[in-house]
């Protein structure tokens, strides 16, 4: 049985990898239509410059039609929205490809060393998890790297505003002006209102792209005072200013538990880093851990004692502001 298992999973990493590199090679999609939307757009770019740098609108293919990997991560939660939301232009095909010769390699690679058959399975989704770790960290670092920027998105839209410009200049100004991921959000929000798409939906769709409260908070501050009126800049300098305290008491809240998260790493490292080095001086004596039906039962209740503990230190240390 054991064997049926090595052989289907190195058939799946093989036709996996052979699929992701013949779609990698796979010619580029005419740029016809982007180019269009440039010129609706009012970009000024030569017909060179448009064809080699794409859109903020044409970032996605143009194509809706749901592959069976769509399908497939659309029950286990939308893997484009947070392709989106973490910058990656790749579709949920390649990803799943990706996956799919991830596990692969974990499988070859419990095969090919002296670690237990039986946990083949545990190195398979171990690797075959990597990539959605990487896509989760990606987005986590967006998202973090545009709420920094938002204060000073704010304050230029502020500006703007008292300098007699409409919102959606304003809009265009930051996108312009600042640098990624928040110059590509306004600017994308700008593009669609040039496109005819009305400035609550253009801000609802950002809110999506991008899901943070600040963010939800400004939105909802333009939608209100696009309705009742009032004095939009003085509203975005107090939005503002809100979002630099939450950063200063974000900040000295780091520093005070910094010893609490130090604390949780050493906790949780020490142990495998110490079966790792009794693994390597000690084999024999080590795989009784593995060998023995009691030394089973042990590190089973190690690993459940280990993530118990990690969710109490992370329960413990993480505030929320």
């Amino acid at each position: 049985m054991l064997s049926i298992i090595i052989i289907i999973s190195v058939g799946l990493g093989v036709t996996a990898l052979v699929g992701g590199v013949a779609m990698a090679l796979r010619p580029a999609n005419d740029n016809a239509a982007e180019d269009r939307l440039m010129v609706l757009t009012g970009a000024k770019k030569t017909p060179s410059e448009a064809g080699s740098e794409a859109t903020l609108l044409t970032s996605n293919s143009l194509d809706d039609t749901r592959t069976m990997a769509d399908e497939l991560f659309s029950r286990f939660g939308n893997i484009s929205n947070l392709m989106e939301q973490a910058d990656v232009q790749m579709s949920a095909s390649k990803f799943l490809t990706i996956c799919v010769t991830c596990a692969a390699v974990g499988a070859a690679l419990c095969v090919v060393t002296p670690v237990p058959n039986y946990l083949l399975p545990l190195f398979a989704m171990t690797l075959g998890g990597l990539p959605m770790v990487w896509l989760l960290m990606k987005r986590k670092k967006r998202m973090s790297q545009f709420n920094k920027q938002l204060p000073e998105a704010l304050e230029l839209l502020s500006r703007s505003l008292r300098a007699g410009h409409s919102l959606a200049a304003g809009f265009g100004l930051v996108g312009s002006e600042m640098q990624d991921p928040i110059g590509r959000e306004f600017g994308r929000a700008f593009e669609e209102q040039n496109l005819g798409i009305s400035l609550d939906e253009a801000l609802e769709a950002m809110t999506v792209r991008v899901p943070n409260m600040d963010l939800r908070f400004f939105a909802t501050a333009v939608m209100l005072q696009r309705q009742t009126g009032g004095d939009l800049a003085e509203i975005l300098d107090k939005i503002g200013s809100l979002i630099r305290e939450r950063f200063k008491l974000a900040g000295q809240i780091q520093a005070l538990t910094g010893e609490g998260r130090l604390s949780g790493i050493v906790l949780l490292a020490l142990p495998p880093a110490l079966f790792g080095a009794m693994l390597y001086l000690n084999y024999e004596y080590a795989m009784v851990l593995f060998r023995d039906e009691t030394g089973r039962k042990l590190m089973a209740g190690a690993l459940v004692l280990q993530l118990v503990g990690a969710l109490v230190i992370r329960k413990i240390i993480n505030i929320k502001v």
